[in-house]
C-alpha cells in the first residue's frame, strides 16, 4: 500500500495523488491512482525516452471521453519538476518543457495527464533530428493481418535503403517505425526523406498503402504517415499510456514479435508488468549504439533528384 501524503493523497514517487479513487478508464475501471502508480513503476523504461527532449502532454482531467487538452507548456498547472526549457526554442509561443526524470511524469499525471509526446530532436539541438518516425495509420476496418504486412513493407524498404528501424505499437490502431539518424540534417531534408519513403511505397503498392492523409484517401488502405518529421510536430513516447479506451500504451517489441502480437493496443498499464518482468531484454537495446545518417546520395536514390 503506498505511504499517505496528507489526509487523502496518496504518495507516489514523492508526490500526492488527489482524487486517487477517480475512475479514469470505465472500460478497465482504472483510477488516477493506477495511472500515477504505473509511470512510478516504469519509470527506467519511460524515462530515456522522454529526457532531452521537447515534450507535449495530453492532460484529460475527467479521464478517457471527457475533454482533452494538448500542450507543450505548464501554463497554471503546478509541475516543479517539469524542466522549462529557454524561450528562444519557440520564441513565439509559451517556453517548452522536457520531462528529465520519474517524478515530473508522475507530477504531470497528478495534473491529469495521461499520455507523453515528444518531439524527433533533442533539446540541445533542436534544428538537427536525431530519428525519423513513420506512424502507419490503418482504415479502421482493415484486419490487423493487413498492418502486420504493411509494417513489414515498410521495414523491407528501409533496409533496402540501408537504414536500420526499431518498432513500437501505437497503444492506437498502428504501429510506429522508428529510425534513429546522426544529428546532420535539417528538418526539411528529414521530411522530405520521409515523404519520399511514403510515396515509394504507395506507388508500389498502391491497392494497399495510401500516399497522402485523411480518412477518403486510405478507405481499405493503410497511410504511411511521414507528417511527424517536422520542427515542432511529436510522436507518443514509448510506455506512454493513451487516453483511450482500456489505457493501452505503445510498447517497444522485437521485429521478430511482429507476427505474434493481436494489436496494437494488446497492452495496457494494467498488464504491462506481465510483458517487462517476463522480457530477457530491452526490445531497442541497440538503438543508442545505431549510428546512420540520411545521406545526399541516398535522398537521391530514394526521390530520384
Amino acid at each position: 500500500m503506498p505511504e499517505k501524503s496528507g489526509k487523502s493523497r496518496p504518495d507516489v514517487g514523492g508526490i500526492g495523488i488527489s482524487s486517487p479513487q477517480r475512475i479514469i478508464d470505465a472500460r478497465s475501471g482504472a483510477t488516477k491512482l493506477q495511472l500515477a502508480q504505473y509511470y512510478l513503476a516504469v519509470g527506467d523504461w519511460i524515462t530515456p525516452h522522454l529526457a532531452n527532449r521537447p515534450l507535449s502532454i495530453v492532460r484529460a482531467p475527467e479521464g478517457v471521453g471527457g475533454e482533452s487538452f494538448f500542450q507543450r507548456h505548464c501554463g497554471r498547472l503546478k509541475m516543479p519538476h517539469m524542466r522549462v526549457l529557454d524561450k528562444s526554442l519557440d520564441p513565439e509561443h509559451a517556453r517548452l518543457i522536457q520531462a528529465d526524470s520519474v517524478t515530473a511524469v508522475v507530477e504531470a499525471a497528478q495534473m491529469g495527464t495521461i499520455e507523453f509526446h515528444t518531439w524527433n530532436a533533442r533539446s540541445d539541438r533542436i534544428d538537427r533530428p536525431d530519428r525519423i518516425v513513420f506512424d502507419l495509420d490503418p482504415d479502421p476496418e482493415l484486419p490487423w493481418t493487413r498492418m502486420i504486412e504493411a509494417t513489414r513493407m515498410t521495414l523491407d524498404l528501409l533496409g533496402e535503403l540501408g537504414l536500420k528501424a526499431f518498432l513500437k505499437t501505437s497503444g492506437g490502431r498502428g504501429m510506429h517505425v522508428v529510425v534513429p539518424i546522426e544529428r546532420r540534417q535539417s528538418w526539411d531534408c528529414i521530411n522530405e526523406f520521409a515523404r519520399g519513403v511514403t510515396l515509394r511505397l504507395a506507388t508500389e503498392a498502391p491497392e494497399r498503402i495510401a500516399g497522402k492523409m485523411g480518412p477518403k484517401n486510405r478507405v481499405g488502405k493503410i497511410f504511411v504517415d511521414y507528417l511527424r518529421n517536422q520542427r515542432g510536430a511529436s510522436t507518443v513516447a514509448a510506455y506512454s499510456a493513451r487516453a483511450r479506451p482500456g489505457l493501452p500504451v505503445s510498447v517497444p517489441i522485437t521485429r521478430e514479435e511482429l507476427d505474434q502480437i493481436t494489436g496494437a493496443d494488446q497492452w495496457s498499464i494494467l498488464n504491462l508488468h506481465e510483458r517487462l518482468d517476463s522480457q530477457s531484454k530491452d526490445p531497442w537495446s541497440d538503438y543508442a549504439s545505431t549510428r546512420q545518417t540520411i545521406s545526399a546520395r541516398l535522398l537521391k536514390d530514394l526521390t530520384g533528384h
